[in-house]
């Protein structure tokens, strides 16, 4: 598969001096949705901000095989979108139209293309409608679509979430579960919502300490207590509850789940009673 992100050995420090970084290797093919786990600290956010050129460590970095050089920024900043954990941060704009239509204007591109792409990327969202709408006025979840859209308006082929579902009542998250389950563009997704990432990714980034301790498939490596606990991490409540196994079917192994029911302990003894 076609390599669109390649990261060697790099490192960052913060400006205390304290390693937020340390010689961290890494790549991600077209296509791959991947999440990126760790405890408060790991270095997630700080890794993120790397990919389109905000910060600027020791090492190497390719995106869609541009090193991340000064005169690739602009065509890397195209191609990375980056949804900040905070949509406040992303807003600041009077209008969502304006908002959604930054990216693009700065691109250069005319009047009629600017209005095409913000009218896409609010549908794809489903925000139709929500052009004059004033960003401050929107429920969090809106705000977080909003700040969706207006990655999307600038045509991105690697979409970087940051904690996506922070914040979210139970309905927002669905639907936001399901829009990025729509996408077909590459995504990584920092995240502490582990369940949330079972649902949409096939691969798993352990991070601790600005290292990469575990990389694999998703199922294997959250559900391994061992590890999980020893950087911070609980396995996810439907693990818990579901027995993986591994099939082999004409020389090609596939992985299986099997759901089990385990009542809870107060029904037998209220059956008992009975």
């Amino acid at each position: 598969m076609e390599t669109v992100i390649e990261i060697k050995e790099l490192t960052y420090l913060y400006p205390t001096g304290n390693k937020a970084l340390d010689n961290l290797n890494l790549s991600v093919a077209k296509g791959e949705r991947v999440a990126l786990v760790g405890p408060n600290g790991a270095g997630k956010s700080t890794f993120i901000l790397h990919l389109n050129g905000i910060l600027n460590g020791d090492g190497h970095i390719k995106v869609m095989g541009m090193g991340m050089e000064k005169g690739n920024l602009p065509r890397i900043r195209q191609k990375v979108g980056i949804v900040f954990q905070d949509p406040d941060h992303q807003l600041f704009s009077p209008t969502v139209f304006d908002d959604v239509a930054f990216g693009p204007i700065n691109m250069g591109l005319s009047e009629e293309e600017v209005g095409k792409r913000v009218f896409e990327a609010l549908g794809e969202v489903g925000l139709s409608g929500f052009e004059e709408r004033l960003p401050h006025r929107l429920s969090f979840g809106e705000k977080r679509r909003v700040s969706i859209a207006s990655v999307l308006s600038m045509s991105p082929e690697i979409l970087v979430l940051d904690e996506p579902s922070s914040s979210l009542d139970p309905r927002s998250r669905r639907e936001l579960i399901n829009l990025l389950n729509s996408f077909e563009i590459t995504q990584i997704i920092a995240t502490h919502d582990l369940e949330m990432a079972l649902e949409l990714c096939n691969r798993v980034v352990v991070m601790d300490r600005g290292v990469v301790v575990a990389d694999g498939k998703i199922g294997e490596i959250l559900g391994n207590e061992t590890l999980m606990l020893k950087h911070g991490l609980e396995v996810p409540h439907s693990i818990r509850f579901t027995h993986f196994h591994t099939h082999d079917h004409q020389g090609e192994e596939e992985d299986h789940c099997h759901a089990h029911c385990h009542p809870h302990p107060e029904m037998h003894e209220h059956k008992e009673r009975i």
